[in-house]
């Protein structure tokens, strides 16, 4: 290839000769000073007599394993393995080892795998047959590889109970990693007649399964290699797992090994589709799921996760495990009639961690409230939700859906939520900003933010469930909500119109979010700074009959200002008492007193209304509120008007007919309330 000159192939034969004289001359110089290469080349007696003793050792050694009964270690294992895990381990049938070959083999007869001292009564494991063979180039270099683990009728009985035990925990005292079973590399596994059982008794789980492993796809097992199918119960519904794979031959660490996973029970099903990344290592793989079911909060029984409590709900997500670290990217679906979109991370280990960024295009607030314990329903086609009632019964505004305290301690985690709009409500919400924060049992909800079309909630909120009966406190702040929007409006008009402020500041002990209240101390205030209302409806609150009804009889749509409107309640023992209660018009100045009971969520309420300007035919007699908080009936105290009747009575006897009428005359004397002073003094 290369055409080199005489002078360049002369240098090169001169440089080879150079390099053998070189070697000859170091070989000389060992075989003339090294006494172990003299002995090797002419053996004396001693090294004749070495040899022999070494050849005649290592057939001793081969004689010895060929004719030796393996049966015989049988119990020192046994013993040993019994010792070092605490529980009754032996072998019961034949030993027989192998090592003669490029794949030394071992074959277990009738393995005993006793249970640990807390479940003597059931054995771990029981195998008729266990043969495996190993490969010995990658066993000398540390490395354990399986060309064939061939496994003949294997009865397995896996129990966990709700205090963290694991029956095939062998190691309890080590904290669990989370990363999940790492085998070695198995290049064909079969697996006759397999039997599992297992009861997770925290969450009151029984399953009962058939394993099997092939060699080829049977049509017996729905075309699959590899099948583990079986049936149980949780939770007193009925369970049912499916995990199938391609037959488990000819594996290897960079070949993924694919399989699908389906688990129906407690209301719910879960759909994986993927592969093990690196087959054996179970803690490494990657598949689409799916999920659907009635209440997302059920998943805690199949997952461990805990969840809020959610409508019907169908979602599917990219889920994928890197050892202790388990993630659901791409999360599309509906829960409720609300779509929802996101990723969430899981990370496993001695204590479970859940971080999840989930946001919806369109929120149905119903779907919202269900998850504060309210009962909704949804439409088949999901487009709907609605609430069909509150969790305390009919009548009542507050739900009573208990919140499920020991499984908030046994996770820690994070949300961030966002709904970009809200589907059309009486509130007029329009977007939802929603952040949670739970570490060791204490749940911080940080921000609670709704936007109006006008005006927004914004709050805090903190959960202690370290204790039995959780024990919260709660800050709201309403900014610039519109009046209008809770009173309906009359004749397209609004009978009252202005910005709203108010502060909600309870705490106290309570599992749900009605006994919460029932048990509440704090305050409660709303601040109307400004506004109008209807001049009718200004009259009638001070019972000025006669301005009052005139102007509703002419259907009059004149307005009257309001100074201001303040209600400020002391919170004890779930009562709300009225320290301040003012309504200032332009004409009419009310004075408020009463209570309203969180409990049982009924308001008892007075209003005494004093004209600012003289009035005929005034009724001095206050408005009654009363009632429960979601029909409240207004009227008036039956009691003074009485009184107020009778004075006419006796003004009419003893005076005159005309001077009767003086006592439904009102002066007019009422003065501007300090409503700066009253907005201030509201908390």
């Amino acid at each position: 290839m290369f055409n080199l000159s005489p002078d360049w192939r002369g240098r090169g034969t001169a440089a080879l000769a150079g390099v053998g004289a070189r070697a000859r001359g170091w070989h000389d110089r060992i075989a003339a000073n090294d006494p172990v290469y003299r002995g090797f080349r002419r053996p004396g007696r001693a090294e004749q007599i070495a040899a022999l003793v070494t050849l005649l050792l290592i057939v001793a050694i081969v004689l010895f394993l060929l004719m030796f009964d393996w049966n015989w270690l049988r119990g020192p294992i046994g013993r040993w393995a019994s010792n070092e895990y605490d529980r009754d381990i032996a072998i019961q049938g034949d030993l027989d080892v192998r090592p003669f070959s490029w794949t030394p083999t071992i074959i277990v007869n009738d393995l005993k795998f006793g249970g640990p001292d807390w479940a003597r009564e059931r054995d771990t494991a029981r195998v008729g047959r266990i043969e495996a063979r190993f490969r010995l180039r990658t066993l000398l270099a540390g490395r354990i590889e399986l060309p064939l683990l061939a496994i003949t009728r294997p009865d397995v009985v896996l129990i966990s109970t709700g205090d963290g035990r694991q029956s095939w925990d062998l190691d309890p005292d080590k904290p669990d990693d989370g990363e999940g079973l790492k085998l070695p590399l198995i290049n064909r596994l079969i697996i006759e007649g397999g039997h599992l059982v297992l009861e997770a008794r925290q969450r009151d789980l029984t399953l009962d399964a058939a394993v099997t492993a092939r060699e080829s796809a049977d049509a017996e097992n729905g075309g699959a290699g590899f099948l583990l199918a079986g049936q149980g119960e949780i939770n007193g519904s009925p369970l049912t797992l499916r995990i199938s794979g391609g037959p488990l031959i000819n594996i290897r660490r960079d070949r993924p090994y694919r399989f699908e996973a389906r688990l129906e029970g407690a209301r719910s099903r879960l759909v994986a589709d993927g592969a093990i990344t690196r087959p054996f290592d179970l803690g490494r793989f990657t598949s689409t799921l799916r999920l659907e079911g009635q209440d997302l909060n059920d998943l805690y029984l199949l997952t461990g996760v805990t969840l809020p409590s959610t409508p019907p709900y169908r979602l599917s997500g990219a889920l994928t495990r890197d050892d202790r670290v388990w993630t659901l990217d791409d999360v599309a679906g509906r829960v409720g009639a609300s779509d929802l979109s996101g990723e969430v991370r899981i990370e496993g280990g001695e204590r479970l961690r859940v971080d999840a960024n989930l946001a919806s295009r369109r929120l149905d607030l119903d779907d919202l409230m269900a998850i504060l314990g309210a009962e909704t329903r949804t439409n088949e086609a999901g487009t709907e939700t609605t609430t069909v009632a509150s969790g305390a019964g009919p009548g009542r505004l507050l739900p009573d859906a208990t919140l499920q305290v020991e499984r908030l301690r046994t996770m820690d985690g994070s949300l961030t939520y966002r709904a970009t709009s809200v589907k059309a409500n009486d509130l007029e919400i329009r977007t939802v900003r929603l952040g949670a924060k739970l570490e060791d049992g204490l749940l911080d909800l940080d921000p609670v933010s709704f936007a109006f079309s006008r005006g927004e909630l914004n709050g805090t909120a903190r959960i202690n469930a370290t204790r039995d009966t959780p024990y919260s406190a709660i800050d709201f702040r309403l900014a610039g909500y519109p009046l209008e929007s809770i009173i309906p409006l009359r004749g397209g008009v609004a009978p009252i119109t202005g910005r709203a402020l108010g502060r909600a500041q309870l705490e106290g002990p309570g599992a749900s979010i009605h006994t919460f209240a029932g048990a509440s101390k704090g305050s409660l205030s709303l601040v109307v700074p400004r506004g109008e209302l209807r001049r009718a409806f200004a009259e009638l609150l001070g019972i000025n009959a006669s301005a009052g009804l005139t102007r509703l009889l002419r259907g009059d749509q004149s307005r009257s200002t309001i100074r201001c409107g303040v209600a400020d309640f002391d919170v004890s023992g779930g009562v709300a008492r009225a320290r301040t209660l003012v309504v200032d018009t332009d004409v009419v100045l009310a004075r408020g007193s009463g209570s309203i009971n969180l409990g049982n969520e009924t308001l008892d309420l007075r209003i005494d209304g004093d004209s600012k300007r003289p009035r005929l035919l005034r009724l001095w007699t206050p408005i009654t509120v009363r009632g429960s908080l979601t029909e409240p009936s207004v009227g008036i105290d039956a009691a003074s008007a009485i009184t107020q009747g009778g004075v006419v009575g006796a003004l009419a006897a003893v005076v005159a007919p005309v001077a009767a009428l003086f006592a439904f005359v009102d002066p007019g004397l009422a003065e501007d309330a300090d409503c700066g002073a009253l907005i201030a003094g509201a908390r």
